[in-house]
């Protein structure tokens, strides 16, 4: 197929030239080691492969298609032809989780203790683990699509979703760019962030050392991608929910009931990290006095894991329950066979939490960024965008982890827990030390970031709709395609395609700004374990998707024939 693609070289002359001289200009600006210039140059070189199978297609269609022979020839894991079974499926999925959390547990080789985490705030929804090979977590694979999504929103992408063999390039197109993103979130961490040990450099010399560093990043990553594979064809679910799921549960389970000792209470013994043994804890070591004194205090309201965050948990887990049950259904009728009827139930959270993952990490990447040009040894050096305040002013906070405290990366940074915004305005004593934050400017920072997060996942909605053969003319060809109708007309898929578009769009936009408004309440109230309440939303939604999922996989077990109605024969 990509010896066939027609391709006009002339027509890359222009693009190759900006490549060489951003090259030339990088090399005059750094004047690197010779060893540092060409690993910089594979990777110019990688980039210049890409913009010239994208610029010198001819064809008709999308350039994307100029990209067929890396597509083509890219290790992907191979689709079941027939049926996999329940308990395949069942297996594949306990084996990829085992494998997540081994990831998380090794360590990158040569990694310095001093270095800094960029996503300190967004691990649990980016399901990694710090220092890790999970270190990116799914961060590039949801950037990736971020980037697809949007330009198949604006019509910047001519692609024609429902036709396959669009559909097969888009999906291709999205993975190149995961490649991509990988490369992209791993390198300029490395250099500023994430440095080698003073050890490991003294034996192989810095620009290795960093080089082993990304190697282990991009083959983590990738790992990732490749894992996310195997649960969507062979398993049951996302890989992505499985990971964000199984993160957010360890970190819920461990700020419960976590017996690990800290200092908290002044001139007191230090008492447990977790929730209830807190609880426990000041229960039997304190007398009265000292409970009025600070006690009640610190069990209700001081982090880590105050009784405040368990109740804010458990509200968002019942809410989410709730809004995941809220369905509007569609009846149908068996067109020939008399008597059989259904239903086609349209979810009130109809693109599941999908816009609130890729919301998050949208944000999550606007955060990294600002850091990177805010202290960056090199990019903060940048004309207008380095070191520039507007954009974000980044403090550290005890850990050594950032934080930002001013510009853009402020107002729309995560807002945790009430300790954030609602303890400091009703009393200053509760007020972040250094933090220098008026009142005003808190309330506008949870008045954006909550305006942010409701209006993004409303658009990432529409646009999840839109790639995922779940809006209305997909729907309409997957009822027609089962043999139903709607009752009381024709059997022909537009009209039941106008009766969807009644319901779909207006259900899409409700369900975007219900995740947003329930993401950011819930990262407002807090939650056990640093979790977010992000997080929890996301878990929540995953498990019931999950139980589902597990559902109906039984059902077509026993009843083969649900299978062409639901797509998977």
């Amino acid at each position: 197929m990509s010896e066939q693609t027609p391709r006009n070289p002339a027509q890359a002359i222009g693009p190759l030239f900006f490549v060489v001289i951003g090259f030339f200009l990088w090399y005059q600006w750094r004047m690197p080691s010779e060893t540092a210039a060409l690993l910089m140059g594979g990777l110019f070189a990688f980039v210049a492969v890409l913009v010239y199978l994208v610029t010198s297609y001819s064809g008709n269609e999308s350039r994307l298609y100029g990209l067929q022979p890396i597509i083509e020839r890219m290790p992907v894991v191979g689709k079941a032809e027939g049926h996999v079974h329940f308990k395949t499926k069942m297996l594949w999925t306990l084996y990829i989780l085992i494998l997540y959390f081994a990831m998380t547990n090794v360590t990158i080789y040569g990694l310095g203790e001093n270095s800094k985490d960029l996503f300190v705030q967004y691990r649990a929804i980016l399901a990694g683990a710090s220092g890790s090979l999970m270190h990116l977590g799914i961060g590039p694979i949801v950037t990736g699509s971020i980037i697809m999504q949007l330009f198949t929103g604006a019509k910047i992408i001519n692609l024609n979703l429902q036709n396959a063999r669009d559909k097969a390039i888009y999906q291709g197109t999205q993975k190149t760019l995961v490649i991509v993103m990988i490369v992209v979130e791993a390198i300029p961490q490395v250099f500023g962030f994430l440095e080698p040990s003073s050890e490991y450099i003294s034996e192989v010399g810095l620009t290795w050392a960093r080089m082993t560093i990304i190697t282990q990043l991009i083959i983590g990553s990738y790992l990732v991608f490749l894992m996310d594979e195997v649960v969507s064809k062979w398993g049951i679910g996302s890989g992505i929910s499985l990971f964000i799921a199984a993160g957010v549960s360890q970190a819920l389970f461990t700020g419960t009931l976590n017996w690990e000792a800290t200092s908290s209470a002044p001139g007191s013994p230090a008492a447990p990290v977790g929730t209830i043994p807190k609880i426990i804890w000041f229960a039997k070591n304190s007398s009265s006095t000292e409970l009025m004194d600070y006690g009640y205090e610190f069990i209700l309201l001081q982090p880590p894991n105050p009784v405040v965050a368990l109740v804010g948990t458990v509200v968002v887990f019942f809410i989410v329950v709730y809004a995941e049950s809220s369905r509007l259904e569609l009846p149908l009728a068996h067109g020939k066979v008399r008597g059989a009827r259904g239903r086609y139930p349209i979810r009130l959270i109809y693109a599941s939490n999908i816009p609130v993952i890729l919301m998050a990490a949208l944000l999550a990447n606007v955060n990294m960024f600002a850091l990177l040009f805010w202290s960056h040894p090199s990019l903060s050096k940048w004309p207008i965008l380095g070191s520039n305040w507007m954009i974000g002013a980044f403090d550290y906070d005890e850990s050594g982890n950032p934080f930002p405290t001013m510009g853009g990366a402020y107002y729309v940074n995560r807002v945790n827990g009430l300790g954030d915004w609602l303890l400091p305005l009703l009393s200053d004593s509760y007020a972040i030390p250094g933090d220098g934050h008026t009142h005003l400017q808190l309330i506008i920072h949870v008045i954006i970031y909550f305006s942010v997060m409701v209006f993004g996942s409303m658009l990432f909605a529409k646009f999840w709709i839109e790639t995922t053969n779940m809006g209305p003319q997909s729907v309409a060809k997957q009822i027609q395609g089962s043999g139903m109708q709607i009752p009381g007309f024709r059997r022909d898929p537009r009209i039941v395609e106008r009766v969807l578009e009644r319901y779909i769009p207006t259900v899409t936009a409700f369900s975007g700004i219900a995740v947003g408004v329930l993401a950011a309440g819930a990262d407002m109230i807090g939650t056990t374990g640093n979790s977010s309440g992000t997080g929890v939303l996301l878990t929540v939604g995953i498990m019931i998707r999950t139980y589902e999922q597990i559902g109906k996989e039984q059902m077509m077990e026993m009843h083969p024939v649900l299978r062409s109605f639901f797509g998977n024969e």
